[in-house]
């Protein structure tokens, strides 16, 4: 077996749905469960559940890692509860809650960097990992994914797009025009009546500005109105005033440990509430929740 082997299988299942408990590439598949197919079909036997995974073979130091080592993650708080792949190039390939299975950067420093726990080794393999792991999410995604050319900013429509597959909402009047630039023959209407009839896009002005950017402080709002999150926390963030129309939003994330705002670099200890949102960023947010 080599570390070829294990990349390449991992990805063949890139876009699988995730289902929690799931243990199926076609109708849905949790993180360990696609650990436990990936392995099996590169001819290793790993256990089935997160925790077990975390006891098989021997602990690596992070700067030691190699390709086809499993990393954990600690997402809830308690202890081990996420694993994925990792594919060189400081990547892991993992079964994504928000976008399935999909490649991510083991640094991530919005939530995936923070939540590492550790790696284990269940086999040493001869080969070094295939060269072509930049940019892995723009490369693997599809065309019609928004979360396609992962790192540009994303759409208020795109943001549409991804929350009402996230969520599986549909509207209740599809037809029906309630923005001054969605006409009637628009391919995206029903998205953006289902999110409008939710409460969660409010557009301005009449207008649902499809292809403006989503600020920070914008998502904010969507994400709170979209998964109906309750309780505030005051966020200890340098920008954002308690009389700004964003803090409400802002500290219901803070409390529900959605965000934790920009951690080190010259915005350390900033939200950004005017900073653009990537595709990538939306997803983790997505993810967290």
């Amino acid at each position: 077996m080599t570390q070829s082997t294990v990349v390449n299988t991992a990805k063949k299942y890139l876009g699988a749905p995730y289902r929690y408990g799931g243990s199926s590439v076609k109708t849905g598949i949790d993180c360990s469960a696609y650990t436990q197919l990936v392995y099996k079909e590169a001819g290793v036997s790993i256990p089935r559940t997160t925790g077990t995974q975390m006891n098989t073979g021997k602990a690596v130091a992070k700067s030691n890692l190699q390709t086809g080592d499993l990393v954990f993650f600690n997402t809830s708080g308690k202890g081990v509860s996420h694993v994925g792949i990792y594919i060189g190039s400081n990547s892991f390939i993992h079964a994504s809650t928000s976008r399935g299975v999909t490649i991510t950067s083991l640094s991530d420093p919005y939530y995936w960097g923070s939540k590492y726990i550790g790696a284990r080794r269940i086999a040493n393999f001869p080969e070094k990992a295939p060269v072509a792991e930049k940019a892995p999410e723009v490369a693997q995604t599809s065309a019609k994914n928004p979360y396609a050319n992962a790192a540009k900013p994303i759409t208020r429509l795109q943001a549409a797009e991804a929350i009402v597959k996230e969520l599986g909402i549909k509207a209740k009047y599809p037809t029906a025009t309630y923005f001054k630039d969605i006409p009637g023959n628009h391919p995206q209407l029903a998205v953006v009546n289902a999110v409008y009839e939710a409460g969660i896009f409010t557009g301005s002005d009449g207008n649902f500005n499809p292809e403006s950017g989503l600020s920070r402080a914008q998502m904010a709002k969507i994400l709170v109105e979209a998964f109906d999150l309750e309780g505030t926390t005051p966020a200890p963030f340098k920008d954002v005033p308690a009389d700004s129309w964003a803090a409400p939003y802002v500290n219901t994330l803070y409390h529900n440990n959605v965000t934790t705002g920009y951690t080190d670099g010259p915005k350390a200890g900033t939200y950004g509430l005017n900073d653009k949102v990537s595709r990538t960023q939306l997803g983790k947010f997505m993810d967290r929740l």
